[in-house]
């Protein structure tokens, strides 16, 4: 069995002590956030984007995938490209630039130009999430890296799950080129932040495409990446159209959406720390009750979810759910993958928005070509998928501390 602590004991040196600790990890975490609220963004914003710039639901959904798909590829190539460079000045370039990749979405005069801001936030996203994924263990120290870990996913789970609402209502008070304005400020302010507040840096060694490649000979990092692919997947192919779904499933308002979304979010944040809190003893075992209660709430909705009560409670249990899959795999692999963090973080990242990317196109077919129903219907079935990877392939054992 190995420990978290142990794991992070072998980074001890090169733990830089000047300016590191939480309120860097806090700034790490503001990063994960806006940069997962910017890749998320338009979820909640859809029907008003295709509206102005004359494309179909399905096709606002691109808006999704672009981003999903740059950021699959370029987390892998950015950790590559950057060598040994210090990651501060690294990270601190990558949210400028999403602060000009939101600002520019905002301006967008056609889909054509939507379509080139979100190219900017996909390499910024996969950039920063992969790099910062495996800095707790520089940070802190060694019996706080799970802690510190929970903390920094807990950007990327607060943006899966608060980003929408937040985006949603932003919209509905301002249009929808406000909430682009809104996080594209957000990202100046975080930039600054990180500048401020993490210390140097420097690479522990560069990352070489033999090592990233090698990682794939172990089959408890195949195992994780396949739960991922299948449980972010299924994931977005269903929440990507969430809001029509409550609107025509659940028959809900559209001025409730928000709220609901809202209930969601709040869920998926408890979930994103109670994920944590089991991964850091049992990845696998957290796993599997993550995939059985994400393809249940989803598979549910048609069923359970009609009205706002119904909705509201099954919103509430797929936040819960969806919450804690960031940290709980990425667990899995700081566990099985200890001596190559950011190789294994930037191939978390890779599947990861690849998955957000295939999840959302393919579920914008499945809604033009069948409807909201048969939606989620494809996103439970992908969830099922994941609890029977985690229940028959090989993974880490029960971590100790």
């Amino acid at each position: 069995m190995t420990t978290i602590e142990e794991t992070a004991g072998r980074d001890d040196e090169l733990r830089p002590g000047r300016g590191a600790g939480w309120p860097a990890v806090g700034a790490l975490a503001a990063a994960t956030f806006t940069v997962v609220t910017s890749e998320m963004l338009p979820v909640g914003l859809l029907t008003p984007i295709g509206g102005a710039l004359g494309v179909t639901d399905g096709t606002a959904g691109l808006t999704l995938t672009v981003a999903g798909v740059v950021a699959a590829l370029g987390a892998p190539l950015l950790t590559l490209a950057v060598g040994r460079a210090d990651r501060r000045a690294v990270l601190c370039g990558l949210m400028a630039m999403l602060t000009v990749a939101n600002l520019l979405a905002a301006w967008a005069p056609g889909f054509g130009v939507m379509l080139a801001a979100r190219v900017l936030v996909g390499l910024g996203m996969g950039g920063v999430w992969a790099l910062a994924a495996g800095l707790a263990v520089r940070l802190v120290a060694a019996r706080s890296v799970a802690a510190a870990t929970s903390l920094i996913f807990s950007g990327v789970a607060a943006a899966s799950v608060l980003g929408v609402p937040t985006g949603t209502l932003t919209g509905q008070l301002g249009g929808w080129r406000a909430a682009f304005v809104v996080v594209g400020l957000v990202s100046a302010l975080v930039t600054v932040a990180l500048a401020a507040l993490l210390p140097p840096l420097p690479a522990a060694g560069a990352v070489r495409l033999g090592g990233v490649l090698r990682l794939f000979r172990d089959a408890r990092v195949r195992t994780g990446l396949i739960v991922v692919a299948l449980l972010v997947g299924g994931h977005f192919a269903a929440y990507t159209y969430v809001r029509p779904v409550l609107e025509e499933v659940s028959g809900v308002g559209s001025g409730v959406i928000s709220t609901l979304l809202l209930v969601y979010g709040v869920a998926g944040v408890v979930g994103n720390f109670v994920g944590g809190v089991g991964a850091a003893r049992s990845p696998r075992g957290t796993l599997v009750v993550i995939s059985a209660v994400l393809a249940g709430a989803v598979l549910l909705v048609p069923v359970l979810g009609v009205g706002v009560p119904g909705a509201a409670a099954l919103l509430a249990v797929w936040g819960l759910a969806y919450g804690g899959v960031s940290v709980s795999t990425q667990t899995w692999l700081m566990v099985v993958a200890p001596e190559a963090r950011e190789a294994a973080s930037a191939l978390f990242v890779a599947v990861f928005n690849a998955a957000i990317a295939l999840g959302a196109f393919g579920g914008g077919r499945v809604v033009d070509g069948w409807g909201f129903i048969a939606v989620l219907w494809t996103g439970g079935a992908l969830a099922v998928g994941a609890l029977v990877a985690v229940g028959v392939g090989r993974g880490p054992g029960r971590v100790r501390g």
